[in-house]
């Protein structure tokens, strides 16, 4: 057990080839890889057969954050280019429907100076409120009130990719969309919940056909889940806070599906996340709208779900000692090893894993 609770024991080699550049052709077609926790034996599927696996008593819960046009490319007032990279969606306050208010970092020549001025375009600027620690800054959002702030964002802003999406080409019209969910409905989040870009309309519909429960949870993917671990122990790691929603429909359905003898599916370690603090205080999912600093490493306790479908994360993340809770961290890193030799594409745009019987 002490092992897994060391920095260095989560490292694996990754050829820079198998890192995912694009999305497959279609969403569906990426490679799933099974694991069964209780014979540990290993399948290679395609997602489109995840539905084989998910019963009619189950339930599927994904999480609905959608990415929003975060970065943001402006003009300072001395004439210089400016980049704004807001970290939560910009938060309106009362009385004032033009202005909102966000924390940002800025890449510039020379960090603009408070109440200075960053030109996005004619309807939308961004002034300096307070320059904060770790390069971050508050700003005040200045927009056009007749298009609204959701709009001036879509005109002038950009889907920010992973930094590990290195193509030369940017953000293109076809990120636009598949960095994004289908079920997508609630702006918030400047990183996409990568295990849900793999569903399709028709997947959904055959395995909802079945009488399995679907059930959505918000929370909303902060820049922080980039942030590197640098603690060799990690459980001193400090984990990212993100805003979280669990409505009571949600609840109610995860309580039938247990009542039925069902499994519950997690759609991405944001889900388990979730999931999990919304039970934090009395073993049993509670409706929740608050920040959530869920830390999940080996030794967690689950009371929520049963089953995560999951990418394949970075070397030495925290998202690996969250999946690593759940099926054994030496499990997970012959997995992975697998994943390299069979030639599986890792990360946001890369395949996936189905874990099943993660909790027993």
């Amino acid at each position: 057990m002490q092992e897994d609770l060391s920095l260095n024991a989560y490292h694996y080699d990754l050829p820079n080839e198998l890192i995912a550049q694009h999305p497959a052709d279609k969403r569906d077609n990426s490679k799933l890889m099974v694991l069964n926790k209780g014979t540990t034996s290993v399948k290679h599927k395609n997602f489109s057969d995840l539905d084989q696996y998910i019963g009619e008593l189950d339930m599927l819960v994904v999480n609905n954050t959608k990415v929003f046009p975060a970065r943001l490319f402006g003009t300072k007032e001395t004439g210089g280019k400016a980049e704004v990279f807001l970290l939560e969606f910009p938060l309106i306050g009362e009385g004032k429907s033009d202005k909102a208010k966000a924390t940002a970092l800025i890449k510039a020549s020379k960090r603009p100076k408070v109440d200075s001025i960053i030109t996005i375009s004619d309807d939308l600027k961004c002034r300096v409120v307070r320059l904060l620690d770790g390069g971050k800054t508050e700003l005040e959002i200045q927009f056009n009130r007749a298009l609204g702030l959701s709009e001036c964002l879509a005109r002038t802003g950009e889907v920010p990719l992973p930094p590990y999406i290195t193509r030369k080409d940017g953000c293109t019209r076809e990120d636009v969309e598949r960095y994004q969910t289908i079920y997508a409905n609630t702006p918030g989040a400047v990183a996409a919940p990568t295990a849900g870009l793999h569903f399709t309309e028709q997947l959904l519909t055959r395995i909802a056909g079945k009488g399995t429960l679907v059930g959505e949870v918000t929370l909303h993917v902060g820049y922080g889940t980039f942030a590197p671990v640098r603690e060799q122990d990690i459980t001193r790691h400090q984990i990212h806070r993100e805003f979280l929603s669990i409505s009571k429909e949600t609840v109610e359905k995860v309580k039938e599906t247990k009542q039925r003898g069902g499994k519950i599916w997690a759609v991405g370690t944001t889900s388990v996340r979730a999931l999990e603090y919304g039970a934090r205080k009395s073993g049993h999912l509670e409706p929740t709208d608050e920040w959530c600093d869920l830390y999940i490493y080996p030794g967690f306790t689950f009371n929520v779900i049963d089953n995560l479908i999951t990418n394949f994360h970075l070397p030495d993340s925290s998202l690996m000692f969250l999946v690593s809770a759940l099926c054994g961290r030496q499990t997970l890193l012959d997995c992975y090893a697998t994943a390299v030799n069979k030639g599986y594409r890792f990360f946001s745009y890369g395949d996936a894993m189905a874990i099943i019987g993660a909790r027993q």
